[in-house]
């Protein structure tokens, strides 16, 4: 009975580490480990022993025997990654690379810009030192970053992510000061004065515009805005979302898991989103909805598209439960059948065989080889003019997308870009806008000053992806702190907080996120939901405050320093 892994990585390779014969891979240290989508376990060597499951921190892997309808392909992905990537060897244990352990063993404090899923692996790959402690800063009351407020409500295991967060944020050494927005209440200098080095992880919050006549108007939105609206993003909650148009229709512009997920949750039935941590507001105008289609629209081929392999499985998993109707329009071009890609699409109608509209379900249609150039309307949005493309390999072997001149109306009444994400310039640091990163060395800006995540590598890769990047960039601020070529601090970290107090700021620690968290998880009980979002800042605060009055509580983050070695529970 061999197990298998069943969405993507979050990179803990706790799994890896737990497999007493070596059978999952890309394993740390094999070439596409960092950038891999997800692990697989080699049938053929899995010996059903089960300590893969328990080590794994967000219920991923499951024997095949309990795998769901939904779930079946993975059994065949798993399999078939070793008949492209055979990996003879079988060594008993994995092989666990010694501990860096830094010259010199004074204290040294850093500061993490952001506490999404780069600054909390960052945080964890420094606090394997016992001579660091780490500060968080964050400029919403609320932690963990996209996976909080950009994975889909309808994905409740991958926000599981979260439980190694958690942990991080109880290792010794470890503070939050969220609420603290560098830049307005800390400038970059007060930090730099107070820290031995500084990492950046303020990622990429930006959306790149579609450049076409008419994407002002209203009703032409970006979907980075509506994940973040339906997540119960504090900076999105006043967003005007109409989905009353009578012609039923949404368009969204990109290919990628932004595009799947703004269709996916737009064309579910309301219900299957009710007990999830989808915002109250949102919900309810999700509930009166007036769309009955999204076409979700591609300039390349189902070869290019930039859509994971397993979201893709899983919304072919909500059409074989018969939970929503998902068409295919190619373009005139073949499918690639042999691909895992293809292989699923071929499990979909295609749009030219005259799928009758079930008028139960809404259905979303994934139109490859089109583009639009140019959003309708006179007020707001009434339709999109589409191009048909086709694909031309350039001369470095690249495929692009070329337009044809054969256009047409869609008439809809949202338009949505979801065609990537764009860093916006961090005051005082260095900006390349043409990538909308900071550009630096591996990670490092200068000594005393580094990156990692979306900031460092642009708006790539997964949420695992985020824990190579950290390890790469704080590698660097390692040799640098060993080289001697990094300022030690010269005010104490610990005034920090009354400085910005002085200024009018609540600053939030781990207790207070701790208060909201237990809050939001009542209230989400108490209506049958996994939570229910505070969605405004100065709630959050009211909840913070109201339970520091409770039952005095254990100070966090005080006591870094000590004779004797400082001890990390296994994960």
């Amino acid at each position: 009975m061999p197990y298998v892994v069943t969405q993507s990585c979050c990179s803990d390779a706790s799994c890896v580490v737990a497999c007493p014969v070596n059978c999952i891979h890309p394993a740390p240290g094999e070439p596409d480990f960092a950038t891999a989508e997800m692990l697989y376990i080699d049938p053929a060597g899995c010996v059903d022993c089960g300590a893969c499951a328990t080590a794994c921190p967000v219920d991923a892997i499951k024997p095949h025997t309990l795998l769901t309808a939904a779930e079946q392909p993975f059994l065949g992905l798993n399999a078939e990654y070793y008949q492209v990537f055979p990996h003879a060897d079988r060594t008993p244990v994995a092989v666990v690379p010694p501990q860096r352990r830094l010259r010199s063993d004074r204290p040294v404090r850093v500061a993490v810009v952001g506490a999404g899923p780069a600054g909390l692996y960052a945080a964890d790959e420094l606090l394997k030192h016992p001579e660091v402690s780490v500060d968080v800063l964050d400029r919403l009351p609320t932690p963990h970053g996209l996976v909080r407020a950009g994975v889909a409500p309808d994905h409740q295991h991958t926000k599981q992510t979260q439980r190694l967060f958690a942990q991080v944020e109880e290792l010794p050494g470890f503070r939050y000061l969220l609420g603290v927005e560098v830049g307005r209440d800390v400038t970059r200098a007060e930090l730099d004065e107070r820290y031995d080095a500084v990492v950046w992880t303020v990622g990429a919050s930006a959306d790149k515009p579609l450049r076409v006549p008419g994407e002002d108007l209203p009703g032409s939105l970006s979907a980075t805005e509506v994940v973040g609206w339906y997540n119960g993003h504090p900076d999105h909650q006043d967003l005007a979302v109409d989905l009353s148009s009578a012609t039923g229709r949404v368009v969204v512009v990109g290919n990628g898991n932004v595009a799947l997920d703004v269709a996916r949750v737009m064309t579910l039935d309301p219900q299957l989103l009710r007990g999830t941590d989808v915002a109250g507001l949102p919900w309810t105008v999700l509930a009166q909805s007036a769309v009955r289609e999204v076409v979700v629209l591609g300039r390349r081929g189902p070869a290019q598209a930039a859509f994971t392999l397993p979201e893709l499985v899983g919304l072919v998993g909500l059409v074989e439960q018969g939970l929503l109707d998902v068409v295919v329009d190619l373009g005139g071009e073949p499918l690639p059948a042999d691909t895992p890609v293809g292989r699923m699409l071929a499990l979909l109608p295609g749009y030219d065989a005259g799928v009758p509209v079930d008028p139960a379900r809404r259905r979303v249609v994934l139109r490859f080889l089109a583009q639009p150039v140019a959003v309708l309307g006179e007020t707001r949005v009434e339709a999109v003019e589409v191009e048909r493309t086709r694909l031309v390999a350039g001369a470095d072997g690249a495929v692009r997308a070329e337009g044809t001149g054969e256009t047409e109306l869609l008439e809809c009444g949202l338009v949505l870009r979801a065609v990537g994400y764009h860093g916006r310039e961090v005051t005082d640091l260095p900006y390349d806008p043409a990538t909308g990163t900071v550009p630096s060395d591996h990670g490092r800006v200068e000594p005393g000053t580094y990156v990692a995540g979306w900031v460092k590598r642009g708006p790539s890769g997964f949420i695992g992806t985020n824990k190579s990047c950290a390890q790469e960039t704080v590698d660097r601020l390692l040799d640098d702190l060993d080289a001697g070529t990094t300022s030690p601090p010269t005010r104490d970290a610990d005034d920090l907080p009354a400085l910005l107090a002085s200024r009018g700021v609540t600053v939030l620690d781990l207790a207070d996120w701790r208060a909201i968290d237990a809050e939001e998880r009542r209230r989400g009980a108490a209506s049958g939901r996994v939570r229910a979002k505070i969605v405004d800042r100065e709630e959050m605060l009211r909840v913070a405050v109201a339970a520091r009055r409770g039952p005095a509580r254990p100070e966090r983050g005080r006591a870094r320093y000590s004779s004797g070695p400082r001890v990390r529970s296994p994960r």
